[in-house]
């Protein structure tokens, strides 16, 4: 989305290809088309990874969450994963996938994720309408990765996240949380022919977080406390 990180991912990616396109500005998800569209090819697979909200004044209750930060937090998170692949609709393949990455629940009010989980319900349900309008042409498959948390570059901004981070390593049965690689394999096995019969779908990847919440000994520890 800007050039200084193109330069930086330049360094990791060796001699591969890096466009920059601020998917805020129509005229830049055009120019990345028409760049692409030179390179020539077509793409089988698209992976959207694109999340941002202004958290620059603060946590706030959900109900004084600014009109201006929500809908940015929809146009960049949400809407942008439509406006790329109505673009980029002619450069894929007839069976090609789209991969967009979610959270592991929507229905979770975790206070230090503010507005997000709304923006990621409505990514999810974009998965299912872009799935049936794409099938009305092809053959392009919709879905996401749904990891639950992750210890990431972007997280690490996040207010409170270390602390949520550590309560879920010991909410996941087996007391280590969710590794990034574990998400990246999902995601790669969605891109792949072997998920040829999913579609518009959000495959959650907690290490089954949601199935132990009363884990004994947190309800121990809490019972203990005065």
């Amino acid at each position: 989305r800007s050039e200084s990180r193109r330069d930086s991912l330049a360094k990791l990616l060796a001699d591969r290809d890096v466009f920059v396109c601020d998917v805020e500005r129509e005229d830049e998800i055009e120019r990345l088309r028409e760049q692409l569209a030179q390179r020539g090819g077509r793409f089988h697979g698209l992976v959207h990874s694109i999340a941002f909200a202004d958290y620059q004044d603060g946590m706030r209750p959900f109900h004084e969450t600014g009109k201006r930060q929500f809908l940015q937090a929809v146009d960049i998170s949400c809407f942008s994963l439509v406006a790329l692949s109505n673009a980029l609709k002619e450069l894929l393949e007839p069976d090609a996938s789209v991969v967009a990455v979610s959270i592991s629940t929507t229905r979770m009010a975790s206070e230090n994720y503010g507005f997000m989980a709304p923006i990621k319900a409505a990514l999810d349900s974009s998965l299912a309408f872009l799935a049936k309008s794409f099938s009305q042409f092809s053959q392009v498959r919709f879905n996401a990765v749904a990891p639950g948390l992750l210890k990431t570059s972007a997280s690490a901004g996040i207010p409170g996240y270390v602390e949520s981070y550590l309560y879920a390593e010991q909410v996941i049965p087996r007391k280590q949380a969710v590794q990034t690689q574990e998400a990246a394999n999902v995601a790669a096995f969605l891109l792949s022919p072997r998920s040829s019969g999913i579609n518009a779908q959000s495959i959650v990847v907690d290490a089954g977080m949601s199935i132990n919440y009363f884990d004994a000994e947190i309800v121990r520890r809490a019972m203990r406390e005065p």
